[in-house]
C-alpha cells in the first residue's frame, strides 16, 4: 500500500529561478539570432542547433529523474516520489515533442523532408512515445496504486532507451549528423568558441524553463492528490 505523506505542496517557483529563466532565455535568443555566425553550408535553418540539442538533452535529464524517482517510488510505495515521476514525465514529454518539432523544422531545407525513418529519428520517436503512453496511462489508467506500478515499469523502459537513442548515430548508418558537442578529440571540440558558448547559454536556458515549469506542475500535483485524498475521506464519512 502506498504511502502519502501529509506535507504542504511545494512552494512556486522562487523569484532566482524565475529571473534565471528569463534571464538566460533572453540572452539564448540574442546569441543564436545574432551573435552566432551563420553556418557556411547550412545557412541559417542551423541556429535550430540551439533550441533543438539543448531541448533534447534536457529531456535525457527529465529521462533520469523519473527513473530514479520511479526506482524510489517502487522500493517505498511513498506517493511523493510518485509525484516526482509524473510531472518529470509530463513536463520531459513536452520537451520531447520540441525536439521532434525543431528536428522537423531543420530536417526539410536539409533533407528535402520533414522526415525520414532514420535510426537516430526512429529511437527517439520510439522513446517519445513511451513517455505519450505514460502520460495517457496516467489519465486514463484507473486504480491510483496500480497506474503508478505500470509508470514505472514504463520509465524503465524509457531510460533503457535513451542511451540507445543517444548513440545511434554512432551504433548504425544514419543521416543523423554525428556528436559536435562530445567528440574523440574531446567536450565542445566540434565547434567554435562562439557556437560553443551560444549552445551552453541555449542549453542553460533549455534547463532553467524546466524548473521553472516543473516546479509550477508539481505543487499543481500535489494539490490535486491533495484534493483526491480529502475527497476519499469524506466519502468514507459519508458512507453509512
Amino acid at each position: 500500500m502506498s504511502r502519502d505523506r501529509s506535507v504542504n505542496p511545494s512552494p512556486t517557483p522562487s523569484i532566482a529561478l524565475v529571473g534565471a529563466g528569463l534571464v538566460t532565455t533572453l540572452l539564448a535568443l540574442y546569441s543564436a539570432l545574432v551573435f552566432a555566425p551563420t553556418d557556411r553550408v547550412q545557412g541559417d535553418v542551423q541556429r535550430l542547433f540551439y533550441l533543438h540539442v539543448p531541448a533534447a538533452l534536457t529531456m535525457y535529464l527529465a529521462i533520469l529523474l523519473v527513473f530514479i524517482a520511479s526506482l524510489r517510488y517502487l522500493q517505498t510505495r511513498d506517493a511523493a516520489w510518485d509525484e516526482l515521476a509524473t510531472v518529470g514525465a509530463e513536463v520531459g514529454l513536452l520537451w520531447g515533442t520540441i525536439v521532434l518539432l525543431t528536428g522537423a523544422m531543420w530536417a526539410k531545407p536539409i533533407w528535402g523532408a520533414w522526415w525520414t525513418w532514420d535510426a537516430r529519428l526512429t529511437s527517439f520517436f520510439i522513446l517519445w512515445l513511451i513517455f505519450v503512453a505514460y502520460v495517457m496511462l496516467r489519465s486514463y489508467g484507473g486504480e491510483v496504486e496500480q497506474v503508478a506500478r505500470f509508470c514505472a515499469v514504463l520509465s524503465i523502459l524509457g531510460f533503457i532507451g535513451m542511451p540507445i537513442t543517444h548513440y545511434a548515430v554512432e551504433w548504425f548508418r544514419t543521416m543523423h549528423p554525428g556528436p559536435v558537442i562530445m567528440t574523440e578529440g574531446g567536450l565542445g571540440r566540434g565547434l567554435p568558441g562562439s557556437m560553443l558558448a551560444t549552445f551552453a547559454l541555449g542549453l542553460a536556458a533549455s534547463v532553467a524553463l524546466f524548473s521553472n515549469l516543473f516546479v509550477l506542475r508539481l505543487r499543481l500535483e500535489q494539490q490535486t492528490r491533495r484534493t483526491q485524498q480529502i475527497r476519499r475521506h469524506l466519502d468514507l464519512m459519508e458512507t453509512p
